[in-house]
This record gives structure tokens, C-alpha cells and sequence, in this order.
């Protein structure tokens, strides 16, 4: 999801493959043996395997937005406390049965949004980091998205109010809206199908 908005973002225009993780072709385990998503192929060859990796490569080669016009260092400190300590206690918040110990993760996953709701009242409006947004919503959203859908209405009970206005915000955003329209599910030979603001008309 992020890594759709930043490519959005960018202008850039990617072709689209939209798969199944529960039947992945073989096209993809080709250029990604371990068969997660997103992937990204760049024309010469290059594999981007991360969804940040393909944020920071779309941003770079444009970023018309100002995503990366903030402080990127304190960014990609709380990006990396969202990609490791949160989303191991979302995991298991999520899907308890997969794991041995999961009691511990809500009030874990709870603690750095709280975190996330200090730092909101602390900043100058309405986004984390600038009076825009900025990577680090972008990088965040997703997964508080996530937290908050596993059972809403515990999250309703927390006393968030900022981050649930942040979090709004982006879930009610045109950019998530355009970013949301489901494809196909892709099989070899069909007609491409193409994914960006500035999309071709096939």
C-alpha cells in the first residue's frame, strides 16, 4: 500500500501485476525466490524487493509533494520502530494462532501508538512530521490502518484522538482512494494493465 502511494505520488507509471499470495505464480518467484509483495522490476533488471526500498526509489526520481523536504533521519528512526517493534506485535495482535506468545503484543502495539499520539500533539498540525504530509505518514499509515481494523471497536475505546484524526484523514485522502482500485488478478498473456497518476490509456 505505501509503496503505491509513493509510486503515485512520484508520477512514475509501473506495469501492474496483480496477484494472489495463496497461488503465486512463478513469474514472480523468478525475480523474488522468497515471493512477498511488493516487487518491483526496473527496466534494466534491478529487483526492489522492500515496500521503503520502493517509497525512497520512487520519491528520488520525483517527489513533487515534498516527502522528503523533513527531517529524514527522525523518520527513518520511527519507520524503523514501525517495520520491526510494531509490526511484530501487529502480526500477532492480528493472527494470535500463528504465534506461541501473543499476549503481550497489544499492550505493546498499544504503547507506540500512544507514542504516535505524543508526537502528533507535539507537532505543528495535523501530520507527524510537517504541515503536510510527509514519508513517515505515508510509511505509518498502513499499519496503524491495520491495527485499528483488527478490533475496532477496543481502538474506539483508546484515548487517541489526534492520531484517529491523522489516521482518518488518510483512509478519507483521494490519494488512498486512487491508490485502492483492485485489478484483476494477473495471468501471463493478458492485456498489461498499468498502475500511476499518469497511466497510459490502453
Amino acid at each position: 500500500m505505501r509503496a503505491r502511494m509513493a509510486l503515485w505520488s512520484s508520477g512514475l507509471t509501473v506495469e501492474l501485476r496483480e496477484i494472489e499470495l495463496s497461488a503465486k505464480p512463478q513469474e514472480l518467484l523468478v525475480v523474488s525466490p522468497k515471493g512477498t509483495v511488493p516487487v518491483l522490476v526496473l527496466p534494466e533488471g534491478k529487483v526492489i524487493e522492500e515496500s521503503l526500498d520502493i517509497m525512497f526509489y520512487a520519491l528520488k526520481h520525483n517527489d513533487p509533494d515534498g516527502w522528503l523536504t523533513e527531517n529524514i533521519d527522525l523518520s527513518k528512526f520511527w519507520i524503523k520502530r514501525c517495520d520491526s517493534e510494531f509490526k511484530q506485535n501487529l502480526d500477532r495482535y492480528k493472527y494470535p494462532e500463528r504465534f506461541t506468545e501473543s499476549k503481550s503484543a497489544r499492550p505493546r502495539g498499544e504503547a507506540f501508538l500512544q507514542d504516535l499520539e505524543n508526537f502528533l500533539i507535539n507537532a505543528a498540525g495535523p501530520f507527524l512530521m510537517a504541515g503536510h504530509e510527509t514519508l513517515i505518514d505515508v510509511a505509518l499509515f498502513p499499519f496503524v490502518r491495520q491495527w485499528a481494523k483488527v478490533d475496532p471497536p477496543r481502538f474506539a475505546e483508546l484515548n487517541l484522538p489526534r492520531l484517529k484524526t491523522w489516521l482518518n484523514y488518510h483512509q478519507a485522502s483521494p490519494l488512498f482512494d486512487s491508490i485502492m482500485k483492485k485489478e484483476e488478478i494477473w495471468n501471463l498473456g493478458q492485456k498489461p494493465a498499468f498502475f500511476g497518476r499518469l497511466s497510459p490509456q490502453i
